[in-house]
């Protein structure tokens, strides 16, 4: 049962995990003010200071199991290690739904972030809601609702999904349904997200191009902060949903079928402890300033394969709206003054300066 080869591999999977997490958080903590203070990174740090928990507290049981096997005999550490799981797969789960729901609000439903005070604030409210409502449904099967049992292959333990009384039964069902819900609502939010982007971007490109440049407009609102966040949300998401997804199909499989495949169940588990090895590399390799680089160079070799002169910015496009978290709504706000002026008009100096003082005056 025990391979003694894997002792080494465990122990650094553990520090590949626990050091990658600390980077990631040191990184994010060192942001800019602006980044530190909106929500979505609030809660970026709330997953990666979840996944650095989860590794630090699930994988030294495991460990301590290869090196002697007796340990998970115990039912106390046999019930606090299936406990663990069940938590942190389903917070990582929340909290990148509660992600994509930021976004989704930040950028389709402007208004409703800006009236419910979407901030940093608030984004901890909701990751502290997350942390108590998912540690007292993943305690209900030490409370009696379920049982924790050592898994036939004798390294980690899990609730015992061969019982099929009804109480067991119910929690099963309750806990792979709301799994399968987070995933299905991450999924459905960013698919959103992309769409709303990939339609304004329609918009604003089938827009006559004058000197005042609705594409150059867009160029520089694509490298702001916006289309950042969309792509570590998005990897992000791929990454979670990769490694929580089979565990999810296992307790649903396992929930009604009679027919028990053990090595699918480990080779499950093993697949979502993968998870807060990979997901910190992405905040850290997705960060503000590669990612500008990897923006820059991708802009210089399609303007090299264009023939067309750059056109200038107009005074339309402020540095402050550059810096501004919220720029697709100021893209919104511009792209509509300009859809309300016939498609001969070109711009002046003295007309992008009045649209420039409308918007002013409209924030």
């Amino acid at each position: 049962m025990y391979s003694a080869s894997l002792e080494p591999t465990l122990i650094s999977l553990y520090f590949a995990s626990a050091v990658g997490n600390l980077i990631a958080i040191i990184v994010l903590s060192v942001s800019r003010q602006q980044r530190k203070s909106s929500a979505f990174y609030t809660l970026l740090c709330g997953l990666a200071v979840t996944d650095l928990l989860g590794t630090c507290l699930a994988s030294p049981i495991t460990i301590a199991n290869y090196l002697n096997p007796n340990v998970l005999l115990d039912q106390h550490v046999c019930e606090f290690q299936s406990f663990l799981l069940l938590f942190f797969g389903l917070t990582g789960l929340s909290i990148i739904c509660t992600m994509a729901a930021e976004r989704y609000l930040a950028i389709c439903c402007p208004y409703t972030y800006q009236r419910w005070g979407v901030d940093r604030r608030f984004a901890q409210k909701l990751l502290l809601c997350i942390y108590i409502s998912h540690i007292f449904f993943c305690c209900l099967p030490m409370m009696g609702m379920a049982n924790s049992t050592l898994q036939p292959s004798e390294t980690w333990c899990f609730i015992d999904w061969r019982k099929h009384d009804p109480v067991s039964t119910t929690y099963f069902v309750l806990y792979s349904v709301v799994s399968l819900l987070l995933i299905l609502g991450t999924i459905l939010l960013n698919l959103a997200v992309c769409g709303a982007l990939l339609l304004m971007r329609q918009r604003v490109v089938q827009l006559p191009v004058t000197r005042g440049s609705v594409r150059e407009r867009w160029r520089a609102l694509s490298s702001a902060a916006e289309t950042q966040m969309i792509a570590v949300l998005v990897m992000t998401s791929v990454v979670v949903l990769a490694c929580s997804a089979p565990l999810v199909v296992r307790v649903f499989e396992n929930c009604f079928s009679d027919e028990k495949n053990f090595k699918a169940d480990l080779a499950a588990i093993r697949i979502a402890s993968v998870n807060p090895i990979l997901d910190p590399w992405i905040y850290i390799l997705l960060r503000k300033s590669l990612f500008r680089r990897f923006l820059g160079l991708s802009r210089r070799g399609s303007s090299s394969r264009s023939s067309s002169p750059p056109l200038t910015q107009t005074t339309l496009f402020t540095t402050s709206i550059v810096k501004d978290s919220s720029v697709f709504t100021q893209l919104m706000c511009n792209a509509s003054i300009i859809t309300q002026l016939p498609a001969t008009v070109t711009f002046t100096p003295r007309n992008t300066e009045r649209a420039s003082s409308r918007l002013d005056s409209a924030e």
